[in-house]
């Protein structure tokens, strides 16, 4: 049998304001064409299906066209709900779905009722059981698991223990080699900065051992593709959604599951629509490099050092790199500068003039142009002589 271990799709999701639709419908084709290239039995979704808990229309719709070509390709899905997704809204429907090979597991009375198919053309090399294990709030589901303390670490030890004795029970019966998709944050994982937080401090954590008994465990939540054990993966976003992730090289894994148990795991990989570049020195500098020609086509961003932050900073980056998304400033020498507080610098001014130059440079790290004292003399003007008509 051939799974295919994908999640955190996040339809629905922007990248530092540009919309991502388009990204993802072209991710979208390329699963579809390795569900048909690669015979692919099974598609699994390890949560975080949409970004929000109410996505707009346009995004219910290309989820609902992805389950339909993924089902027509000869695939079935097995998908669990994550932090983003609304647990409920997304399990609408799944009794009549699963008709049409789209399997949700999505609410805890799930947690033991496997999406079972035989392991070959007949049960005769045993089962194949994939259990579903969504995004459990500890608040919220704590009491409903029969479990004292509202943890993550209890409440999913809880959720595997369910699917262990559920396991031993279709052993006594011939074969079972049980799969495992989990949203949760498992030890070990290395993590970026377009995942939510699953709980404050990293006290959500659970850890790794209790998904060792599984044949193959999917995990959902952390968007870098990463081995934490040959049968414990996570299989990333498909896209980048932060710069964190500039260096990520984005896919799934390919798990065929043979007779006996026996579990082979090959990597997928994405097509990005757009790299992503980090740059970093003098605007002038950036301006003229020949070694950041490749990036006049990325998303960028950018952290100018200069020592003066320029004028008109943006539209001047822009002209070369157009698609730049978040500009930030590190001036060199910025440690000598940030010794001297605003409050002592606005002590020793001499005059209202002074003061008004002072908070210029302070909040933007540029003092004022001619032109922009001139202003700020007639404005100033302005009020006093308003002042002596009082």
């Amino acid at each position: 049998m051939r799974l295919l271990h994908t999640s955190d799709w996040h339809l629905g999701r922007s990248f530092h304001g540009v919309g991502m639709l388009e990204a993802q419908r072209d991710f979208v084709d390329q699963l579809v064409s390795v569900v048909e290239a690669r015979s692919v039995d099974v598609v699994l979704i390890a949560g975080d299906v949409y970004d929000r808990a109410l996505p707009g229309l346009d995004v219910v719709k290309l989820l609902d066209d992805a389950l339909v070509r993924i089902t027509q390709a000869g695939a079935a899905v097995v998908l669990t709900s994550g932090n983003h997704d609304s647990a409920i809204r997304l399990g609408f429907a799944s009794r009549l779905l699963e008709r049409g090979g789209v399997h949700l597991r999505t609410r805890v009375e799930d947690l033991d009722e496997p999406v079972v198919f035989p392991l070959g053309s007949d049960r005769s090399n045993g089962d194949v059981a994939i259990y579903g294990i969504p995004y459990l709030e500890p608040r919220l589901v704590a009491e409903r698991m029969g479990v004292d303390t509202a943890n993550h670490f209890d409440v999913t030890l809880a959720a595997v223990e369910r699917i262990r004795r559920d396991v031993g029970h279709r052993r006594e019966a011939g074969p079972v080699y049980p799969v495992v998709l989990a949203h949760t944050f498992a030890s070990g994982g290395i993590s970026s900065d377009s995942e939510r937080d699953l709980s404050i401090g990293g006290l959500g954590a659970v850890p790794l051992d209790l998904f060792e008994d599984f044949a193959y465990t999917a995990l959902g939540h952390l968007h870098g593709r990463q081995e934490l054990a040959p049968n414990v993966r996570y299989s990333g976003s498909p896209l980048a959604y932060s710069f964190s992730e500039a260096k990520h090289h984005k896919g799934a894994w390919l798990v065929d599951i043979g007779p006996g148990g026996a579990v082979g795991v090959e990597e997928v990989l994405w097509g990005s629509p757009k790299p992503l570049a980090m740059l970093r020195g003098p605007l002038e500098e950036l301006l003229a490099s020949g070694e950041h020609a490749w990036a006049e086509g990325a998303y960028c961003q950018i952290t100018l050092t200069d020592a003066v932050r320029p004028a008109q900073a943006m539209d001047r980056v822009r002209s070369r790199f157009p698609d730049t998304l978040v500009l930030a400033f590190d001036p060199e020498g910025g440690e000598s500068r940030a010794g001297t507080s605003y409050s002592s610098r606005l002590a020793e001014a001499e005059d209202d003039l002074d003061v008004c130059c002072g908070f210029l440079e302070h909040v933007r790290g540029r003092g004022s142009g001619d032109a922009e004292e001139a202003a700020l003399k007639e404005a100033l003007e302005a009020v006093r002589l308003e002042e002596a008509e009082l």
